[in-house]
């Protein structure tokens, strides 16, 4: 029989026929499809022809169909839906396509036509994408190590494949931590807690199959529980289990994994000619450089600091109230920051949940996004990876634009955080493709019959992420190596970031946050006090953000340190981290960084990112409306159509005008002097 990862799916759109695939059909599919993908690239290496763009570069882009097939399934589900069969999978895998990437990065006859082409490019009359498609090819080439020779290039191959190795296990290990932890609750530890945290609590224990309530380290649930729980004694266990994942010691413990990647990485960049690693990953970025990058965050870091420590004085005040001596700790900032909260706004967590129903914030997301560019969502009835997924054809004008799967609640057998990929990218060269694009949450899940409720970042996590899918699923790109997301780390952020700001539109708020029992929309007096209340403690929020990318950027920028959590505690203290703050990814569960090399000295991405978005909404607010219609079609054309077809610079300044300052991100946040 015809093994269906490599069969031709003749589904609606054809969406993966996951019902029809099974785990022993991945290895022996991945094994032919690296085989076609070795056999196309070889023919195109050997070409006799001469280089031409076609014959060589957008072969290239045509080849390894059957691969992306194969991966793009194997990968949603090792993230979204693992288990021990296919973590074992990943194992496998990881080498297998290290060395297939090497191969052909290290195909000299392949590099020559490339550098052919590179070098004759002013002859060649190319398009400005062609011209952008060539010179990341050759780029590409060359930071692979395709100009390197001899033991040098033995020694690439083997420090890439031992980094694909350690970035699954670090994966793994984490979700591993995850998954094994959760603390029992009985009913007298839920006194105190708002109902909806209660519901949240049971739903967990009925999955784990436990007699009664439990937390688990799902962020949906543990953060509610650290803000609203009056036992201090359970708030601290339930936090240092939390902050404690991948440093448990045993099998899974990630501090060695973390120092044996910084010393690989190190070493890759010098095999490369750069001194660090931060300079080599940077050089490709807008940042271009640690030192900017370091700059924009230090300038950042300065006022949040000094509103964080102003912050923690309050809070020690109302700690010491309630009758306990001693310094805030960690486990008590989000407790008493939410009673803080109440006194300056008068704004409960308990209050607002209600009117922040799942289905209804999605109805918001695809809302705006009818409104700023005529996109339309039909839901499909057909079977995706797992029974939790929700599908929805997009249309424009009546015309098939994608396909959109949202996974949103959070289960033992997905890793934890939210993202967005893509099972196929828009293209259309050397074929026609329509992208197929998955956001993956982790909210806590109701009990059956009961409506899911979204805590305020849980509907901000949702609109980030629909920012990203619209970055794919309007993507109008020839080529699929620059459609969508395919854009410099510290430019991919913007879309997500700035869509956040629509949750915040009062007409948005008004029209689609209603209660979840009444149907009634949120009071005029509570939508006030949500948005009044939209920068309260992003003192907290900035540090524990800041303080993470500054680890990362430091632990990048010098000699791979023997101890990686003395180095953090060194990097810290010399930043004078308040002391009821932690990081918001401590370096053992900073998967982020250390789960491959998509955020490694790129964490600090989100806040380049930010001071984008917080100039672009200023966009709308200048012509006057979040909705203008002028403004959404130069975002569409110059930002969200554009993918990586040119330089993030150049394709910003053609949306705005100008590049902006750190100005408008720091009045954002409310951090501005």
């Amino acid at each position: 029989m015809t093994n269906p990862l490599l069969a031709a799916w003749d589904t609606p759109f054809g969406i993966t026929p996951f019902a029809k695939i099974s785990d022993d059909d991945f290895a022996p599919a991945l094994d032919t499809a690296l085989a076609r993908h070795m056999a196309e690239i070889t023919a195109i290496a050997e070409n006799p022809e001469p280089p031409s763009f076609a014959n060589t570069i957008e072969a290239m882009e045509g080849a390894g169909e059957a691969l992306d097939k194969v991966l793009s399934v194997f990968f949603s589900l090792a993230g979204a839906d693992s288990n021990p069969e296919r973590q074992a999978l990943q194992r496998e895998f990881s080498p297998k396509l290290a060395a297939h990437s090497s191969a052909i990065y290290g195909n000299a006859q392949l590099f020559d036509r490339v550098r052919t082409l590179w070098d004759t490019r002013e002859g060649l009359d190319l398009t400005s994408e062609e011209a952008r498609v060539l010179m990341l090819t050759h780029r590409g080439f060359v930071r692979a190590g395709a100009a390197l020779t001899g033991a040098e290039a033995e020694r690439m191959k083997e420090v890439k494949s031992r980094l694909a190795v350690l970035g699954t296990q670090f994966t793994q290990n984490l979700l591993a931590d995850e998954a094994g932890w959760h603390m029992a609750l009985s009913d007298t530890d839920l006194e105190g807690l708002p109902e909806f945290v209660k519901a949240s609590a049971r739903a967990a224990g009925e999955e784990l199959g436990t007699d009664g309530p439990a937390i688990t380290l799902s962020r949906s649930l543990i953060v509610p529980f650290l803000q609203f729980s009056p036992r201090r004694d359970l708030r601290e266990t339930a936090w240092r289990a939390w902050t404690s994942r991948g440093a448990n010691g045993g099998e899974t413990d990630n501090r060695a994994i973390a120092e044996e990647v910084l010393s690989l990485r190190e070493e890759r960049a010098r095999l490369l000619g750069y001194d660090t690693f931060a300079e080599y990953k940077l050089e490709t970025e807008m940042a271009g450089s640690p030192d900017r990058v370091r700059n924009l965050l230090m300038q950042v870091w300065t006022p949040a600091r000094a509103q964080a420590m102003a912050d923690a004085a309050e809070m020690e005040t109302l700690l010491q109230e309630d009758g306990v001596n001693g310094p805030l700790q960690p486990w008590d900032w989000r407790y008493y920051a939410e009673k803080r909260r109440k006194v300056l706004h008068d704004l409960d967590e308990a209050e607002l949940k209600p009117y922040l129903q799942l289905d209804r914030m999605i109805e918001a997301a695809f809302d705006c996004a009818h409104r700023l560019f005529g996109l339309e969502f039909r839901a499909l009835d057909v079977e995706a990876y797992h029974p939790d997924c929700r599908v929805w054809e997009v249309l424009r004008d009546g015309q098939h634009r994608a396909v959109f799967i949202g996974d949103y609640f959070a289960r033992a057998s997905k890793r934890s955080g939210a993202w967005c990929s893509a099972m196929r990218s828009q293209a259309r060269r050397p074929e026609v493709k329509t992208p197929i694009v998955v956001n993956v949450c982790n909210f806590a899940k109701p009990s059956k019959g009961q409506p899911a409720l979204l805590s305020y970042d849980d509907a901000r996590t949702l609109f980030h992420e629909f920012g990203h899918a619209l970055h794919q699923i309007l993507s109008d790109v020839a080529f699929g190596s620059v459609s969508g997301t395919s854009v410099a780390r510290d430019f991919v952020e913007l879309p997500s970031q700035l869509y956040e700001h629509w949750l915040e539109v009062p007409e948005v708020l008004q029209g689609f946050a209603t209660h979840a029992e009444t149907g009634e929309p949120m009071p005029q007096a509570l939508l006030d006090k949500v948005l009044a209340a939209a920068t309260f403690d992003m003192g907290f929020q900035t540090v524990e953000y800041v303080a993470s990318a500054l680890v990362d950027l430091e632990l990048h920028s010098g000699p791979p340190p023997e101890d990686v959590m003395a180095r953090q505690a060194e990097i810290l203290e010399g930043l004078g981290m308040p002391a009821a703050i932690p990081m918001r990814h401590a370096t053992p569960h900073f998967a982020h960084v250390f789960a491959g090399d998509g955020y490694s000295s790129g964490y600090y991405s989100y806040m380049w990112s930010e001071v984008m978005d917080a100039d672009a909404f200023a966009a709308f607010e200048e012509a006057g409306s979040a909705f203008d219609a002028e403004t959404a079609a130069r975002l569409e054309e110059f930002i969200l159509s554009a993918g990586g077809s040119e330089e993030a610079e150049a394709l910003y300044t053609k949306f705005r005008g100008r590049m902006p300052g750190v100005e408008a991100l720091l009045k954002g946040r409310g951090l501005a002097a």
